[in-house]
């Protein structure tokens, strides 16, 4: 999708922009500042334009977003300490964006408000349909773009949510980031030695990853039912117990500083939001706030010193008057250097050998090739003037001004210096001008190179879908079709083998579901894949079970070890029947995209699963040698023996053979005594050479132990089988 955001430079922003890349999709910026004062993290197309520039219709056509995103409440181009000022261009430059948006008429707008539109004590949280009621002109401008928005949504019929975040905060940057409570208690913790709290003010904090996960979850779903949603994480917490997780991690001796009478209880609640996406917050508040007094503890000097570091008085001067230095230094060394010329001059007049040099030539042509122009003409000013001196030690002033030779020699020294200067000067200039050339032509290779990245990126996404169509339904259906050519016993053996191979990891497990809690292994492609064990009780999974009980897919996007990093159930009548997981996938595929691919390649494996099943079930009778055993017949067991073996030489499944000594006589009453003792997933049966053997699934020779010994308990003795392949042949 093509998505816009629309926002000054924030740790919002730039979460936003990870994630939205991440996922795939195309990102364009309108900054809203024309001087590229904001960093941003790279992005597709970034627009420096105000929002109030009469190109925003063409950006808007431009781009053609598919979602359009305005951090309003972020929006870091907006500075209030001018609250009148700036609420008047807020609510302009939100007038403007709307127009602009309803004459493209494409994707939704998601406005991004906050919980400063409510003040006050309130007894419950506080839901969507409570009237707002915000203190200051801040709140009140708010409100009012929310209100604008949803008069546009309904005049206009256009797709506009408004979502209002609780408390936002996040890990600072720098000073300028502390915006919100947990940053403000950790720089007072350490700039004052005391930390401010009111006992009376409840509130609930939203981290800003929980927060970047929710507006996605909007952008990426089509349709939605309401208008306007809070977003929450529903961890309620009191200035008082937040001050003592500050004071606790910074690790500090400061005093907790209270006070009461204050806002009182301010609690969103996102009850609508979760109902409706089924998402909720997994940061830990705890952990966060250890992580942000860490990082202020080790940047001290960032947030502390920068407002308050003090100079002493000479660099307070040096600051101020620096600049008129460095203009009067170059005219206060022409006049030091003026000096060793003029002694140069007095020993050479009269000299036999010097007498045709000129000092004072020389020291113009030199001032003239290193400062320039100006300097020339100070120095040449300055050896006229010592040349006068000097002439008036032999004749007198007005002798010196009657003598031709005078002004000749005072032509050619001005002459000759302004040339020189005049030259030095000119070639500066093209040396600068071509300085900024090369400058403007770096950044504009730089430029390029960010855009042949992206469009480098979506090449390479184009060309794996559309020219190697690895990922198309037709190749999906190709190579899951190749399932319908296998044995019934075979298919889950190599439906195995199709996941690894279309989700391009080496680390899949499908496990088949015995009851209502418990799911055992079939088979495996690794030891990872098996490493959650034979067994599991899947609903204890909850994070997991609870996917896959509204039939989605489970993304493991908190990296939990316990868990896969994706999975995805197979059905039978809305019952789950079996668990595909996976492993080794990398952090760029664990996305909404691979989960919808994931999700098509497990339908089209499940109606080969279960074509099998009902075919072994509509064979039931003819497979067992009596009614009512549990004994394999021949024709039956060995292409189940087959299917494992092969499974097991491609690493695929772990099994054991157990060889009965026993007469014919006897299998009856060995199916009544052992079969039972047996797990569903074991078969007994009989092969060519007429005995009857016991296949032990997903078990090691170690674990074959506990079944011989049940064996041997009830009178029969057993031996594993190494060479089964001998005993099909015959």
């Amino acid at each position: 999708m093509n998505i816009l955001l629309v926002g000054g430079s924030c740790s919002l922003m730039d979460s936003m922009i990870l994630k939205l890349r991440k996922e795939g999709h195309r990102v364009y910026i309108l900054t809203g500042d024309k001087y590229k004062h904001n960093k941003y993290e790279r992005v597709f197309e970034k627009y420096e334009f105000p929002y109030d520039t009469e190109n925003l219709n063409s950006i808007f056509e431009s781009v053609n977003p598919d979602a359009t995103i305005l951090m309003g409440a972020f929006d870091t181009n907006y500075h209030w300490n001018e609250e009148e000022r700036e609420s008047v261009r807020f609510v302009s430059h939100l007038v403007n964006i709307l127009v602009a948006y309803s004459t493209v008429r494409k994707g939704k707008l998601i406005f991004l408000s906050s919980d400063e539109v409510y003040s006050g004590n309130y007894i419950n949280d506080i839901e969507e349909t409570e009237k707002t009621l915000g203190f200051g002109m801040r709140a009140d401008i708010l409100a009012q773009a929310e209100e604008i928005c949803e008069n546009f949504r309904k005049n206009r019929s256009t797709d506009i949510v408004i979502l209002r975040l609780d408390h936002l905060y996040c890990i600072p940057r720098d000073r300028k980031d502390v915006n919100n409570i947990c940053a403000r208690m950790c720089l007072e913790c350490l700039s004052e030695g005391y930390i401010k709290a009111d006992t009376d003010h409840t509130f609930s904090l939203l981290f800003e990853k929980d927060a970047v996960e929710y507006i996605y979850k909007v952008v990426s779903t089509g349709k939605h039912e309401y208008s306007l949603y809070q977003l929450s994480s529903n961890d309620v917490v009191s200035e008082l117990e937040l001050a003592a997780m500050v004071q606790e991690h910074m690790a500090d001796s400061a005093n907790i500083v209270t006070s009461s009478g204050g806002i009182g209880r301010c609690v969103l609640s996102g009850t609508r939001f979760e109902k409706e996406y089924g998402v909720h917050a997994f940061g830990d508040l705890n952990r966060n706030i250890e992580k942000m007094a860490a990082y202020m503890q080790k940047h001290k000097a960032v947030f502390v010193n920068e407002d308050k570091l003090e100079l002493p008085w000479w660099k307070v001067l040096w600051n101020q008057w620096k600049w008129l230095l460095s203009v009067l230094f170059p005219f206060v060394e022409n006049l030091i250097c003026f000096i060793p010329f003029f002694m140069m001059n007095n020993r050479t007049v009269g000299s036999r050998y010097f007498a045709n040099l000129d000092p004072f030539l020389l020291y113009v042509l030199l001032f003239a090739i290193v400062y320039g122009q100006q300097q020339a003409t100070f120095s040449a000013i300055c050896a006229v003037a010592g040349y006068m001196f000097r002439q008036m030690y032999t004749r007198s002033g007005f002798e010196v001004l009657l003598d031709y030779n005078t002004y000749v020699w005072i032509a050619q020294l001005f002459i000759l210096g302004l040339v020189v200067g005049y030259m030095r000067d000119q070639i500066k200039t093209m040396r600068m001008e071509s300085e900024e050339l090369e400058a403007h032509l770096s950044r504009q290779i730089a430029d390029i190179k960010d855009i042949n990245e992206s469009n480098a990126r979506l090449k390479g996404v184009m060309e794996q879908q559309l020219i190697d169509q690895k990922d198309s339904i037709g190749k999906i259906y190709t190579i899951t079709h190749t399932l319908d050519q296998y044995m019934p016993d075979e298919v889950m053996f190599y439906a195995v083998e199709m996941l690894m191979k279309l989700m391009r990891t080496r680390d899949v497990a499908l496990y088949n579901v015995v009851n209502q809690d418990y799911a055992r292994i079939f088979s495996a492609s690794s030891a990872k894949a098996r490493s959650l064990g034979n067994s599991i009780r899947y609903r204890e999974m909850t994070e997991v079970y609870e996917e896959m009980t509204e039939e989605k897919v489970y993304i493991n996007k908190n990296m939990d070890p316990r868990y896969p990093l994706m999975a995805r159930a197979i059905y039978e009548n809305g019952d789950i029947k079996m668990i595909i997981m996976l492993w080794g996938l990398s952090w760029e595929k664990m996305t909404l995209g691979q989960a919808n691919f994931l999700t098509v390649v497990s339908y089209l494996i499940q109606n080969a699963v279960l074509r099998a099943q009902r075919y072994m079930q509509a064979l039931e009778e003819n497979r067992y040698s009596e009614e009512g055993s549990k004994i394999l017949r021949e024709d039956a067991f060995k292409p189940l023996v087959k299917a494992y073996m092969d499974a097991e030489a491609k690493d695929l499944a772990e099994c054991v053979f157990l060889k009965i000594d026993a007469d014919p006589e006897q299998y009856r009453q060995i199916d009544q005594l052992m079969a039972k003792k047996l797990r569903d997933s074991d078969y007994l049966g009989i092969l060519p050479d007429g005995k009857l053997y016991a296949l032990l699934a997903n078990t090691t020779k170690e674990n074959a132990g506990f079944v011989q010994e049940r064996f041997e308990q009830n009178g029969y003795s057993t031996e594993i089988v190494e060479k089964i392949a001998v005993c099909l042949e015959e």
